[in-house]
C-alpha cells in the first residue's frame, strides 16, 4: 500500500472549509488533491520502498500489473473541492472531441459527492436552450447565465457529469470529487473575475461550444450501503461503520479518508488523504466516519 501526501491548491473561488475539515492552512483552498498524477505536479509517497518519490515517477513501474499501459499518467484524480464562490460555467469534452480539439488529450467524466450542499440548494447543470439555433444565439449574445439550467442537490447526493454537459459547482458546496485524469476544461463564463494581477482567467468559448451537448443534464443519486456506483470508466463506493477494509478486487483501489482517522504503515492518515491498496491488502477503519473507495473499471482499461 502507498500513502500519498496531500496537495493544497489555492484558487480564486476557494474558501476555508477544507482547512477546517482537513487541518491544512489556507483561506482560499479550492482543491485538496489526494491523488493527482501529472508531469510537474504529483503526490509524494510517504511510505514503503518508494517513500519520497512522486506518484508520477513510479506509476510506470506498476501500471502494467493492472493493465494500464495505455495511460501515461494515473487515470484518476481525487480531491476535496470547495466552492466558496460559484465555479466557472464550463463543459468537458468527450474522448473523441478532446482528440479533435487538443491532440493527444483525453475527455473527462467526473462525479461529486456533496459533503455540504450549495447555499442556493442547486448547482448549474444542463442547458435551458432547446434548439441549436437558440444555443447559437445565446452564445453569440454571451447570455451564459440565462443559458445555464440548474439542478437541485442536497447533502449526501452523488452527481455524475457526462462529458458535454454544461455545469458548475455553486457557492457553499463542499464535495469529494472523482474524475478521470484529464486537464481539459472549456470555460464559457467566469463572472468577469480577476486574479491578484487583475487579469481575467482564460475563456474557451469556441471549444466549449464545440464540446457542448445541450440535451445532457445529470440526475442526483444516493449511495446505498456499501454498493458501488459504477460509471463507464470508474466506480466508487462510500465507506463508514466498518472495522477493517480489504481490497477484494483484482485491481488497484484508492481509499480516500474524508472524516475520521486511521493509520497506514504506522503513519497517521489525515482527512483528504488517499491510500493505494493492492489486491488483498487491508486497512483498519474503525475510526473512519466517512471514506470512499474509487477504482478504474477493470473491463474498461
Amino acid at each position: 500500500m502507498l500513502l500519498l501526501k496531500r496537495i493544497v491548491h489555492t484558487t480564486i473561488w476557494g474558501g476555508p472549509k477544507i482547512s477546517r475539515l482537513a487541518g491544512v492552512e489556507g483561506d482560499h483552498i479550492g482543491h485538496l488533491y489526494s491523488l493527482y498524477c501529472r508531469e510537474g505536479i504529483s503526490n509524494e509517497i510517504l511510505n514503503g520502498k518508494w517513500q519520497g518519490r512522486c506518484l508520477n515517477d513510479v506509476f510506470p513501474l506498476f501500471r502494467d500489473e493492472f493493465n494500464m499501459q495505455e495511460h501515461e499518467y494515473f487515470p484518476l484524480t481525487l480531491a476535496l473541492t470547495e466552492a466558496h464562490e460559484n465555479l466557472s460555467i464550463q463543459v468537458h469534452p468527450t474522448d473523441e472531441m478532446a482528440r479533435d480539439l487538443d491532440p493527444k488529450s483525453r475527455g473527462k467524466r467526473e462525479s461529486w459527492y456533496f459533503i455540504d450542499a450549495p447555499t442556493s440548494g442547486a448547482i448549474i447543470n444542463g442547458c435551458t436552450c432547446t434548439s441549436k439555433e437558440q444555443e447559437q444565439l445565446m452564445i453569440a449574445q454571451e447570455q451564459f447565465m440565462a443559458m445555464a439550467a440548474t439542478l437541485a442537490v442536497k447533502q449526501g447526493d452523488y452527481v455524475f457529469v457526462e462529458p458535454g454537459t454544461l455545469h458548475a459547482i455553486t457557492a457553499g458546496s463542499l464535495v469529494f470529487e472523482i474524475e478521470e485524469g484529464s486537464d481539459f476544461t472549456y470555460r464559457f463564463y467566469d463572472y468577469d473575475r480577476t486574479d491578484s494581477q487583475g487579469k481575467r482567467r482564460e475563456l474557451h468559448v469556441a471549444k466549449a461550444t464545440t464540446a457542448l451537448n445541450i440535451n445532457l443534464q445529470s440526475t442526483p443519486r444516493r449511495y446505498s450501503g456499501h454498493d458501488e456506483i459504477v460509471e463507464r470508466t470508474y466506480s466508487t463506493k462510500l465507506i463508514n461503520n466498518t472495522a477493517l477494509y480489504t481490497n477484494e478486487s483484482n485491481t488497484l483501489e484508492c481509499f480516500t479518508l474524508v472524516k475520521g482517522s486511521m493509520s497506514c504503515d504506522g503513519i497517521g492518515v489525515a482527512p483528504g488523504s488517499t491510500v493505494l491498496l493492492w489486491p488483498g491488502e487491508n486497512i483498519a477503519t474503525s475510526q473512519v466516519e466517512l471514506a470512499f473507495v474509487s477504482k478504474i473499471r477493470e473491463d474498461n482499461l
